[in-house]
């Protein structure tokens, strides 16, 4: 008899985004003439950089050749973008990052999702509330977790809520916890963590021995240089941090897939004896066992993310997306909602009218004014009450849906 793995029916309903996306077709089905603008799932519109489209053709031309051919590539990827990644993202800021200490893959869900592997099944997780879905669905799949309660939340993890009074950066946990997971700028709620904050998440995972999963997808956006874009720029952050990037939302790849994960050398996870185990060989196993690279084409565009003509250009994206933020903080607190996040991340968290849940207000915006959002409560239990919009789509259509939402 074949078994089923049983911790999937833990699972809550289906993922977020494509339940939003279910509910979206059936809306388009029944009212086909409806102009729908969707800042709901964070995907990019503007199209790749003309430096990423030029080195992806060249790359293909090479490829089609005996000479340029590329077969297996290395699976921890190419030491071209490697390289680059350490001279433009780290070396800039002092921060101690070796090439070797990165893998490439083909994003930061995947890396953040297939993490958790490397770890013992009896750790505990703790998590922000809200929260990005993938980070909990992942640990629940392995058999971390216990049932989900009425709110959502699951048995075994520990949920730090990020609410206004504490600036969406959550507190220390006040019980022990094993796997921290943080992603600042956040996702939801476009919060950002300062170095002091941070700070003390380093010293309480080094003091209690545990490791910080640390998603800086957003880094890009950041606006005030004095906000870290590493978890590498906090002393002592190497020995219980690992880091995830990706060039998704920065250079446009939601379609190409790319993103990058640094595990450093120093960092140490423990035996059930006690001994001291060194985490980056493992992740290197666990990579080359179940992965076999990004392809060299995508790799060779993600390289042209860091030339002088792709830096300007992917700039010049990412103010766009800002200035759509900035557009949609003034047009909705104007409207009289309650706004955070915009400033430093493509994502609005407004707190929904009184009495009205995040759900109830998905489903007015797109029936009153055919604009989508996310749901608060779809992030989480501390999600409720909030709604998130997305800055990823024109100006004219942004401008367009906060017109609509004004007159609801």
């Amino acid at each position: 008899m074949i078994f089923v793995n049983e911790n999937f029916e833990k699972l809550k309903a289906g993922y977020l985004f494509p339940e939003i996306g279910r509910r979206v077709n059936a809306f388009a089905q029944a009212n086909p003439d409806a102009p729908i603008i969707k800042l709901g799932i964070g995907d990019v519109t503007e199209p790749l950089a003309p430096a990423v489209i030029d080195a992806m053709h060249k790359a293909v031309d090479e490829m089609a050749t005996h000479q340029g051919l590329h077969g297996y590539g290395p699976e921890q990827g190419y030491a071209f973008l490697r390289d680059i990644i350490v001279e433009n993202d780290y070396k800039p800021r002092n921060i101690p990052v070796d090439a070797d200490e990165i893998f490439v893959s083909d994003g930061a869900k995947c890396d953040t999702g297939n993490m958790q592997e490397i770890f013992g099944i009896d750790n505990v997780v703790a998590v922000t509330d809200p929260v990005y879905p993938v980070y909990v669905d992942t640990n629940v799949m392995a058999g971390r977790t216990g049932e989900a309660d009425d709110a959502g939340r699951y048995a075994n993890i520990v949920y730090m809520p990020c609410t206004a009074e504490n600036n969406f950066v959550p507190e220390l946990p006040t019980e022990p916890v094993d796997m921290i997971y943080l992603c600042y700028p956040n996702n939801p709620t476009g919060a950002v963590a300062t170095k002091e904050q941070l700070k003390k998440w380093v010293d309480y995972a080094i003091e209690n021995k545990a490791v910080i999963l640390f998603d800086a997808a957003y880094e890009a956006f950041i606006r005030d240089d004095s906000i870290p874009h590493s978890i590498y720029e906090i002393e002592g952050a190497r020995k219980v941090a690992i880091e995830f990037r990706s060039f998704s939302k920065t250079a446009g790849f939601t379609g190409v897939r790319c993103g990058f994960t640094v595990v450093p050398k120093e960092l140490i996870a423990y035996t059930k004896d006690g001994s001291a185990v060194d985490l980056h060989p493992i992740w290197n196993r666990r990579h080359c066992t179940k992965f076999n690279g990004v392809s060299y084409i995508t790799q060779k565009g993600a390289e042209a993310v860091y030339s002088s003509e792709g830096k300007q250009q992917i700039k010049e994206t990412i103010d766009l997306y800002m200035s759509n933020a900035g557009m949609m903080r003034k047009a909705l607190t104007g409207q009289g909602y309650i706004v955070y996040g915009g400033e430093h991340a493509p994502y609005i968290w407004l707190h929904t009218p009184e009495g009205v849940d995040s759900w109830t207000f998905f489903d007015l915006l797109m029936n009153k004014a055919n604009v989508v959002g996310t749901p608060g409560a779809g992030f989480g239990a501390a999600g409720e009450d909030y709604f998130r919009l997305s800055a990823f789509n024109d100006p004219a259509k942004v401008k367009e849906a906060m017109d609509r939402i004004a007159k609801i």
